[in-house]
């Protein structure tokens, strides 16, 4: 067609050609390999993609993700870092899509990353130093690798990371954190041996979609259900409901007993406020610090579980420095500092200029955003310790009429609870919860978005929960740090729970006519671990026993006219599993049990909070 155009028009089409022919003949910016299997010692072989710059570039450090989520979810990621002069290596978690094997929780995966680590450095394109990137599961993988001292790591940036299950986050001071029944019904059916037969994934999904029906009908016992199509699965899932003590069935990812077992490498944690391994990230910074010789960096914001490039968690906004606005960024410029030695932010400028850097809540207006999000606010702040200096442990003690303040009280209170009718979750320190429970910062009120409290009334209107206020505060208030509640508790039962969560209580405004009940942080003690994570205790019916309910950790402004709240219970459903009170083993129940429980909180028995009040 071009003959019959005029020569000008037709050197333009030509030209046009050309450009494209030569386009199309440009080599990729980077170059990709997929399912690459790399043979573990055993002979099991995982499923591995290699993200490299394109050229030859000689050998590049490497960025390492396991992930149990499917390897091709890290494809923006292999792209970026090799785009920014690493090689990128993702790879299929034992037993989960396209590797070979059987799936196990984690226990797999510091052998199995050791493995991956000496294939790594085998590699022409390997300069032998490896930093690891990952979220959640994939965090946990890193603490397996620096657990198992793997050759070439060279750092590792663990995000809301897997680790010290049998202290809090999975087993909580003895009872069972119910997102991960909700993660092994989702998972069962996505990724896994059984999935690979479509009947079998059909029913597994099924299965998943009707998990709110399978809710009341717990303990989960074997071969009863869909779950015995996925074997690994069910029976990890009944061990670790039925497994209370901390001991070696959680002896994977224990930083906090293990530290000196972590590899002497730069560690960068981050966590959130309202993330469901809180508690045990700052514990692991706390644990790391004094273990290792290398830098241990500690970030903590208002964030639900992954969600650090968000500033609205739940009803509440946090204000737009909240979230950290590119990601990979600043994991890039920790990167190019401990694998590349290079000099930039890291030890200079936020978020590295100090060891901690922590978000601090609800310095906000309290006004209402146009999405309808209470505007809570925060600031961030520096330290280098955690907790940070000034930060003093103060006590306000619980009494009569519902009283909280810095004096000790009087008498006791006490309420029934029935584990067939469970206080129900509204927010928290919950991941893996789709479906079932709410993510984050929500007023403690229910309605429609509660499956289990739809009626528009506050939580505080139950009668089995213990409410205790302070005045409105003169003064703001600002908490920082870790927190503990201490009770004196009797029970007519052998065995049953107790349930602590602070709340922000906003008052009444023209934004909010009727008040915000935020609620700030939550914990749990199963009266048979009383005394020790070690070994089960049971009560003593009618004694009174010390108990003391480790909260998650937090940083908020309680600002002058809000009160401060602390709510007591014996249940958060499907937070936490439901105690029965009947004493039987974990989860074997046949039968339920009402609980008349007390808390004491006279002068002999003084039950109190310690905030970490903090003096700036």
């Amino acid at each position: 067609m071009s003959r019959h155009l005029p020569p000008p028009l037709r050197l333009i089409v030509l030209l046009c050609l050309s450009a494209s022919l030569l386009h199309a003949q440009e080599k990729p910016e980077v170059l990709v390999e997929t399912d690459v299997m790399v043979t573990m010692s055993d002979g099991v072989r995982l499923a591995t993609d290699i993200y490299r710059p394109a050229g030859d570039n000689g050998r590049l450090p490497v960025i390492l993700t396991r992930t149990p989520y499917g390897k091709k979810g890290s494809k923006k990621h292999g792209e970026y870092f090799a785009r920014h002069g690493y090689a990128f290596v993702a790879q299929d978690t034992r037993g989960r899509y396209a590797s070979e094997g059987v799936w196990h929780w984690m226990t797999d995966d510091g052998n199995d990353g050791a493995d991956c680590a000496r294939w790594i450095i085998a590699q022409p394109w390997s300069d032998g130093k490896i930093g690891m990137l990952g979220t959640s599961y994939v965090g946990g993988t890193q603490h397996a690798m620096a657990l198992a001292k793997a050759p070439g790591l060279a750092t590792v940036i663990p995000v809301d990371a897997v680790s010290n299950c049998g202290v809090q986050s999975m087993r909580n001071a003895g009872a069972f954190e119910m997102r991960f029944w909700n993660w092994i019904m989702l998972n069962a059916g996505r990724g896994s041996n059984a999935a690979q037969d479509p009947g079998t994934e059909a029913a597994l999904k099924e299965m998943a979609d009707n998990r709110l029906s399978y809710l009341p009908h717990l303990p989960l016992r074997h071969g009863l259900t869909p779950l015995k199509l996925a074997p690994e699965y069910e029976d990890w899932l009944i061990k670790a409901m039925r497994h209370g003590a901390d001991d070696d069935f959680w002896r994977q990812n224990n930083i906090i007993d293990h530290a000196a077992d972590y590899k002497d490498i730069p560690v960068y944690l981050v966590g959130g406020w309202y993330d469901s391994w809180a508690g045990n990230t700052t514990a692991n910074f706390r644990a790391l610090t004094p273990a290792l010789k290398s830098d241990v960096f500690l970030i903590m914001g208002p964030w639900i579980h992954g969600q650090q490039s968000k500033s609205s968690h739940g009803q509440v906004d946090f204000g737009p420095e909240a979230a950290i606005s590119d990601e990979l960024a600043w994991r890039l410029e920790w990167y190019d500092h401990a694998l590349k030695g290079k000099t930039n932010s890291v030890g200079k400028s936020a978020p590295f200029a100090r060891k901690v850097r922590y978000f601090t809540m609800g310095t906000g207006d309290a006004g209402r955003t146009d999405q309808g999000l209470l505007r809570h606010g925060g600031e961030w702040h520096d330290s280098d310790t955690w907790p940070p200096e000034g930060s003093r442990p103060t006590s306000y003690y619980l009494g009569s009429n519902g009283r909280l303040s810095t004096s000790p009280q009087q008498g006791s209170s006490s309420y029934v609870f029935d584990p067939r009718q469970p206080v129900p979750t509204i927010g928290g320190n919950i991941s893996s919860g789709d479906g079932i429970m709410l993510q984050g910062a929500w007023d403690q009120r229910g309605g429609p978005h509660v499956w289990n409290w739809q009626q528009p009334l506050p939580l505080s209107s139950r009668n089995d929960i213990l409410v205790f206020q302070t005045e409105p505060l003169q003064a703001d208030l600002e908490i920082t740090g870790e927190l503990e509640v201490r009770l004196w508790v009797s029970s007519d039962c052998v065995d049953t729970d107790f349930t602590a969560k602070l709340v922000d209580v906003h008052p009444p405004s023209p934004h909010w006519p009727g008040g915000f009940d935020l609620n700030i942080t939550d914990g749990i003690c199963r009266a048979r671990f009383r005394d020790s994570l070690k070994k089960e205790k049971l009560l003593e019916p009618g004694k009174a026993h010390p108990l003391t309910i480790r909260l998650y950790p937090t940083s908020n402004v309680f600002k002058k006219g809000h009160r401060l709240r602390l709510d007591i219970s014996s249940s958060n459903f499907p937070r936490f599993d439901v105690n029965p009170n009947t004493g039987e083993p974990l989860q074997q129940h046949r039968r339920m049990q009402t609980a008349v429980n007390t808390v004491l909180h006279d002068a002999d028995h003084p039950s109190h909070i310690v905030l970490p009040v903090m003096q700036r």
